[in-house]
């Protein structure tokens, strides 16, 4: 088994756990009056509007760990990071809400809201089900990440449908050339990772690679590995227009800090 098998099978008994403490039924009524008391659009807008008319085009990630390289930054408070990579030019924000294996929490979103947060947040997770989709929308996110190798097409499919009725928009994340049929999908933003899922192993070579092979049109957004300037300026000559960065800001005392140099020098 390897990490991603080994991340879905758990996500399905936490799923079915999550379901016994909270019934879809009452969860699903929670967020139609959610619906019904704050409009049918989510909180934040649109991300694909956000990165197609960003200079820098960063979504901003706040990743406490990652399975392979353990706590990045255990301290890092929802309620501080995700506010300043906002004061500090992020497009969007993307924040990890698997427990588990990232150390992350739907509370992490709702603590963002609160503390000011109005720009678009990517609910970072492994989504299977249509449950987590209703989570995703109760707690404040603007889009969620579906992703093709941890889920079959048709239930994609089913996923996307369900994320737009709920006002949602999808980053579909792919990694190779087996994934493409996914595309034919047309989520609102089309994601390449960098990162072997299976193997965790990153290659920034990958979104290169794969940028001719994405539909001409669609909003294209690079994810993981990247550290460099004029790599993300090379990146977005290829085609690219989001680019998501986790690591690179979160090693540092201030992740926010560290975002608004980035930025100033891919300006430079």
């Amino acid at each position: 088994m390897d990490i991603l098998e080994e991340i879905i099978a758990h996500k399905r008994i936490e799923n079915e756990r999550n379901r016994q403490i909270m019934p879809l039924r009452k969860l699903a009524t929670e967020v139609d009056r959610l619906m019904e008391s704050k409009g049918q659009q989510a909180e934040g807008g649109s991300m694909r509007k956000a990165l197609i008319d960003s200079t820098s085009g960063i979504i901003a990630e706040f990743k406490r760990r990652s399975p392979s390289k353990g706590w990045i930054h255990q301290s890092a408070l929802a309620t501080e990071v995700p506010l300043s990579y906002q004061q500090h030019g992020a497009a969007a924000l993307s924040i990890l809400t698997d427990e588990t294996y990232f150390g992350g929490n739907d509370s992490f979103i709702v603590d963002a809201r609160q503390s000011g947060v109005t720009i678009p947040v990517l609910y970072k997770n492994f989504v299977i089900d249509e449950y987590q989709l209703l989570q995703a929308r109760r707690c404040g996110a603007s889009a969620v990440l579906l992703i093709a190798a941890a889920i079959d097409y048709d239930t994609c499919s089913q996923l996307c449908r369900e994320a737009h009725n709920l006002g949602m928009e999808v980053l579909l994340e792919m990694h190779g050339e087996r994934d493409l049929d996914y595309a034919d999908l047309a989520p609102d933003l089309y994601g390449i990772n960098n990162r072997n899922l299976g193997s965790f192993v990153t290659d920034v070579e990958n979104s290169f690679h794969m940028a001719s092979r994405l539909p001409k049109e669609g909003c294209k957004v690079s994810e993981s590995g990247l550290s460099n300037p004029e790599t993300v300026n090379s990146l977005r000559l290829a085609g690219y227009r989001g680019f998501l960065m986790g690591e690179q800001f979160m090693k540092q005392e201030h992740p926010g800090l560290a975002l608004d140099a980035f930025i100033k020098d891919l300006a430079r």
